[in-house]
């Protein structure tokens, strides 16, 4: 672990774990202090040679999704899950967003308001899917809630990756854009997407489900309704690979990691960190750097831990969870495809052999003999024989 990530997790947010008022948040920072510290446990392991004898201690992952250290593996996991449900079509990236006004009301009914941005983007892009026009079928839909800006700001908006072609009563139809160049008109989006939204928000307000406080909502929707909604429709990928390294960039993301972090300076209490200021795109003035005291850091940092147990990552379309198996096997052999292979649990040293060429489970002292686990021991204090399930779903090691 690098010192900016140690300093990290033993100042930031060991100081977050004291300080923050909401006890949910103080869990949170508490976990992410632990991670990979001997408060979460730890895995002994020792060579099988009796010859070499080298024994390993190997801390624990907190596991936690707003850990800017854990997150690899479950990642990895669920990319190549989502490897098994590409289809022979384009995929496109369309981003919708929300205007910052709108954030006063949606941090005080996050669930709420966070519920509405998927189901307002979802049912555009499904909406005009159905269009004979533009598809005349359902798109498979992968929808990524993210709630920050580059510089910690909060910033709500829904990443979407939407597929060329659809499913119509078990048919397969095929993408209908133009060179594939767009898949909707991004105006067309635009208007449905914010007639939607602020039509449903319209009914919460009215059915008394929101917590509003003093805002004059009434005022407040007119205001909104002015303006102009921005959805950032781009270009498809290149290809299936394409879509999956986009896919590992974005949906396991957190608010910031470590490799953005410059410097944190406990002396003078500050955190500077890199930044990208979109509105400069492609310029010198594009990269920035940003310096704010520690508790700054911790508050926005906070804005960004979602919901107990809020789900961010959702399928729409032909790839909504409802029968998605069936669903997508009949497609396959509707497109003389091979059927999808069965989702597989990759054990750890799989995944880190193939992306860096190391086998974990050899011993590192002799170089020959394998490693084995002697015996896990747990933040309760207790020792788990090896032959027992193990308690922590974030071990580091699986042989």
């Amino acid at each position: 672990m690098t010192e900016v990530a140690q300093k990290l997790q033993q100042v930031v947010f060991n100081k977050a774990s004291r300080m923050v008022s909401n006890q949910y948040s103080r869990n949170i920072f508490k976990k992410l202090t632990d991670c990979h510290t001997g408060n979460m446990g730890v895995h002994h392991y020792r060579c099988e040679s009796s010859d070499c004898g080298h024994e390993r201690y190997q801390f624990h992952s907190c596991g936690n999704r707003h850990c800017p250290n854990c997150g690899g593996t479950k990642r990895d996991q669920w990319i190549a899950n989502k490897e098994t449900e590409l289809l022979p079509t384009a995929y496109y990236h369309i981003v919708f967003t929300l205007p910052h006004e709108l954030n006063g009301l949606i941090m005080g009914n996050r669930v709420a308001m966070y519920n509405l941005l998927f189901e307002s983007s979802s049912y555009t892009l499904l909406k005009l899917g159905a269009d004979p026009k533009f598809l005349g079928a359902r798109p498979g839909i992968i929808s990524v809630l993210h709630t920050w800006g580059q510089n910690l700001s909060f910033h709500p908006h829904i990443h979407c990756i939407v597929s060329g072609g659809g499913e119509n009563n078990g048919e397969w139809v095929s993408d209908k854009s133009q060179n594939q160049s767009y898949l909707f008109p991004k105006p067309i989006m635009q208007k449905i997407y914010k007639a939607v939204f602020l039509k449903n928000l319209r009914a919460l307000l009215a059915s008394g489900s929101l917590q509003v406080g003093e805002t004059d909502t009434t005022k407040l929707i007119d205001e909104v309704g002015k303006k102009h909604w921005n959805v950032y429709a781009k270009r498809p990928f290149s290809g299936p690979k394409t879509v999956l390294e986009y896919l590992g960039r974005y949906t396991h993301k957190t608010a910031i990691t470590p490799h953005r972090i410059l410097e944190i300076n406990e002396k003078e209490g500050t955190v500077t960190f890199k930044y990208k200021d979109y509105r400069y795109r492609g310029t010198d003035a594009e990269h920035k750097e940003m310096t704010i005291s520690i508790d700054e850091f911790i508050r926005r940092f906070e804005q960004h831990i979602l919901p107990f147990r809020y789900v961010r990552i959702r399928h729409f379309g032909y790839l909504q969870n409802h029968g998605r198996g069936k669903r997508l096997k009949e497609l396959f052999e509707k497109l003389n495809l091979p059927a999808p292979p069965a989702k597989m649990r990759i054990p750890v040293y799989v995944t880190i052999r193939e992306k860096y060429g190391i086998d974990i489970r050899v011993c590192p002292k002799c170089k020959e003999h394998h490693l084995e686990l002697v015996a896990t021991h747990y933040r309760s204090g207790g020792t788990i024989s090896i032959g027992e399930k193990p308690k922590n779903k974030a071990s580091p090691i699986e042989f």
